[in-house]
């Protein structure tokens, strides 16, 4: 568990990995102390961040994708958008009022034909002749057990007809629990007083007509009134009607489900409290307390680091850095089963435990608000509008590893602040989270771009720079020439018109290939353009040390290149003027070919939490830049396969992805979610990648971001590419009123000579129609400076819609 940075990245550093210094008097050999203060404040802008106990107790609910989570309150629903309609209230008044005039003439006999159906039903016997007086007690109960039913079928009619549903919606079931359930069981309560109204003291009116109908039917089942001389029977018909009553209003608030989860938060009985021993003596105690407490490791027995994490909180002693990397050792030991190791490295070095191999516990500057429990960055505030869903008026924006693991795509013209509000946070935000171990980040920009100072990045390139301390692998230590050639040729003819990139790889593996059997390495990249030129200094010792070393199959493929070399269709001359972008008097120490600077490879980034910054020429050489941004493009995306065996996120952010893209490359964009990778990339028009890359790049990319100043022709891409949802219409059309009395003519005529206006009437049509969640137009003139639209997805499929961000919020 605890690797003390020996696991650090092969040939990633050209000195060894700094260490946090041992303070003096540690004792060598031994257990080196804990740190007896806490890691120096960063440098910067100050920011302003709560104590760390009341950051580590702040709520953090679950919320909508992309919502900022710390300290988040669900807003509640305003009274605007809550009121009834007052149709739903007339809907609920008349069919009363009808209920109560047709109850009242039923039990005053004026309903004609009332008893015809009570005649027709029960034997003749039961009612004097010719009349419907009752004769016995059985016509006495028979009617009682009419009016019961007659009683019961209005009701049902008075609930069917009215907008009784909708009133018991808005004001019980829309409720939280538990005042929905409480509101139920008052409402249970009210009804109870009308069933049985002897019960309740106080109360003077008479019962509904629901316990005697009952009573009556079991008399007449039963043969007479005797049935009612056991206790049980009575009750039980009694039990049985205010449990038939109780029941809707039960299913109304919810009862049953708000008693289940009471139950199931509860902790179970133990052995202790019973004098039996039921629970095993190793049984985990349920979690409980204040984050700031770590009642996790005190619910599984490991008291003593939770006391000294709690000291080092309490103390200021450690920072969200340490709290974020100790919980995500603490999970890890929990999944293994080796929490005693997690509970020893803890008490040997307390909040340093698990430092980053590079001894950081914090960057030296930061520039954005980040919350590392919850893994996301803030970039602004969602703007409440029409269309904006209530969750998101108003609530902090931000993004995470779950959405950026979908790859995010952001255009936006020069200057709306792609790279201050998106590219520079997400970089910080990516850079902190590769500190607890949780992810790897490979930033790549133009040199001078504000993405982070060089102490934020345990490595940096900066190419065309002789003071740069660190190389890039042209071929990301690969073994196997057909992956190098793979990549490479998509970095070289990527952009080239005419050239197939499969030839083009082909070609370069009939050279790679055979140049390593001999050599040992891969060539740098002058020789290699040599090759590719088919120079014959190099080519015939090439191949007399293939006949020499015994590779047959090495001297067929460069004989086979040798065949193809000259021929219309040889991709060997454009790749070779490819290759002369990078060899240049500026490139000559880069690339491998110089002896002053170590070598990066990519792939150290899919087997360690790196955080890597790449600089690329500022001016002049746009045209290298570009290729090597495509050639890193191309390598991240090889080197990233096999996630489910990488335990953290590995994400590439382009601060400018102009000429990177290839149709290749699109499609493992696409592929990346599944290996627990993404990519980040910034454009300043979508033209600026070839036409039918197009469609494949948005459909590629689950997260989209639209800055202001869009053009009309990439916001229709937008638009497109986020389809049409279904909305209400409402067309109101006035029509003038003509009247056919000389009185209402007259008024009429007055209210026209006092206001000016004929009187007219409106008459309101309401549709569903289709329309686009943005068009391109309101994309490119309705976005205000400082804002963007924003779509994501998250890896396990949900989504959030286009909503319009304020950046500067």
């Amino acid at each position: 568990m605890d690797f003390d940075g020996t696991r650090d990245a092969r040939g990633t550093h050209a000195d060894p990995v700094p260490r946090p210094a041992a303070p003096p008097g540690a004792v060598p050999g031994g257990a080196p102390p804990r740190p007896a203060s806490p890691p120096p404040a960063p440098s910067g802008p100050p920011t302003a961040r709560p104590a760390l106990r009341d950051w580590l107790n702040a709520p953090r609910p679950e919320a909508a994708l992309g919502i900022w989570r710390y300290g988040y309150t669900a807003p509640r629903e305003s009274k605007e958008r809550r009121r009834l309609p007052s149709v739903t209230i007339v809907g609920l008044v008349i069919p009363l009022v009808l209920g109560l005039v047709v109850w009242s003439l039923w039990r005053r006999g004026n309903v004609p034909y009332q008893l015809v159906v009570l005649k027709l039903f029960t034997p003749e016997d039961w009612w004097w002749g010719g009349t419907t007086a009752p004769k016995s007690w059985q016509g006495v109960d028979a009617r009682v057990v009419y009016d019961g039913l007659f009683f019961a079928a209005l009701i049902y009619t008075m609930g069917r007809l009215g907008s009784w549903r909708e009133i018991a919606h808005h004001f019980v079931v829309q409720r939280a629990q538990p005042g929905r359930a409480v509101i139920a069981a008052l409402g249970a309560l009210l009804t109870l007083t009308f069933v049985w109204p002897d019960a309740f003291p106080g109360v003077g009116w008479e019962p509904l007509p629901i316990v005697n109908p009952v009573l009556s039917l079991v008399a007449l089942i039963a043969g007479g009134d005797d049935v009612f001389a056991s206790l049980g029977i009575t009750y039980g018909v009694y039990t049985l009607v205010t449990v038939l009553v109780v029941l809707p209003f039960a299913k109304l608030g919810g009862w049953w489900p708000l008693l289940k989860e009471r139950l199931g938060s509860r902790p179970a009985a133990t052995g202790a409290a019973t004098g039996t021993a039921t629970a095993s003596p190793a049984a985990p105690e349920e979690p409980s307390g204040p984050p700031a407490e770590w009642p996790e490791l005190r619910a599984t027995g490991q008291h003593k680091a939770a006391e000294l994490l709690s000291s080092e909180v309490l103390t200021e002693r450690m920072n969200d850095v340490d709290c974020a990397r100790i919980l995500r050792a603490w999970t890890r030991a929990r999944c293994d089963g080796q929490l005693g190791v997690f509970s020893d490295t803890v008490l040997r070095r307390g909040a340093a435990a698990w430092t980053h191999p590079s001894g950081a516990r914090d960057l030296p500057v930061r520039a954005a608000s980040h919350d590392l429990l919850a893994a996301q960055v803030r970039l602004g505030r969602w703007v409440a509008r029409e269309r904006t869903p209530l969750a998101y008026s108003g609530a902090g924006a931000a993004l995470g590893p779950a959405t950026l693991g979908t790859s995010l795509l952001a255009v936006g013209p020069a200057g709306s602040g792609k790279t201050r509000h998106l590219v520079a946070p997400v970089a910080e935000s990516l850079g902190l989270q590769a500190l607890t171990a949780r992810c790897a980040v490979v930033v790549v920009a133009a040199a001078g771009t504000p993405v982070g100072p060089d102490g934020s990045y345990d490595v940096v390139v900066k190419l065309g720079d002789p003071e740069s301390v660190h190389d890039l692998d042209l071929y990301a230590d690969c073994d196997d020439a057909d992956e190098a050639a793979a990549f490479l040729a998509e970095g070289l003819v990527g952009g080239a018109d005419g050239v197939d990139v499969r030839r083009a790889a082909t070609a370069l593996a009939q050279l790679l290939g055979p140049y390593r059997a001999v050599h040992g390495t891969f060539p740098t990249i002058p020789v290699l353009r040599e090759l590719l030129e088919g120079v014959p200094a190099l080519l015939e010792p090439l191949r007399q040390g293939l006949s020499a070393g015994g590779h047959p199959a090495m001297l067929r493929e460069l004989e086979a290149r040798l065949r193809q070399s000259g021929g219309p269709n040889d991709p060997g001359p454009v790749l070779a003027d490819r290759l002369a972008l990078l060899d240049r008097p500026v490139f000559a120490d880069f690339f491998g070919a110089g002896t002053s600077a170590r070598p990066f490879s990519l792939r150290a980034v899919a087997h360690h939490p790196l955080r890597v910054r790449v600089d690329l020429p500022q001016r002049g050489y746009e045209e290298a830049s570009q290729l090597v941004t495509r050639l890193l493009l191309a390598q991240f995306a090889a080197v990233v396969r096999g996630g489910d065996r990488r335990g953290h996120f590995a994400c590439l952010v382009l601060d400018d992805a102009t000429g990177a893209l290839t149709a290749e490359t699109v499609r493992r964009i696409q592929g990346l979610r599944a290996h627990n990778a993404g990519v980040v990339l910034a454009l300043r028009t979508i033209g600026d990648i070839p036409e039918a890359l197009h469609g494949p790049l948005y459909g590629a990319v689950g997260c989209r971001m639209a800055f202001s100043g869009v053009t009309t022709w990439d916001g229709g891409r937008f638009a497109e590419s986020w389809g049409t949802e279904w909305v209400e219409a409402r067309d109101v059309a006035k029509h003038t009123v003509f009247a056919d009395q000389p009185m209402t003519r007259a008024i009429h005529a007055l209210r026209k000579l006092v206001t000016g206006k004929a009187v007219t009437t409106d008459a309101v049509t309401v549709r569903q129609v289709e329309r686009e969640r943005w068009s391109a137009s309101e994309l490119a003139h309705a976005v205000p400076p400082g804002h963007a639209v924003l779509s994501l997805t998250s890896v396990d499929g949900e989504h959030a819609p286009p909503l319009l961000v304020d950046l500067r919020g």
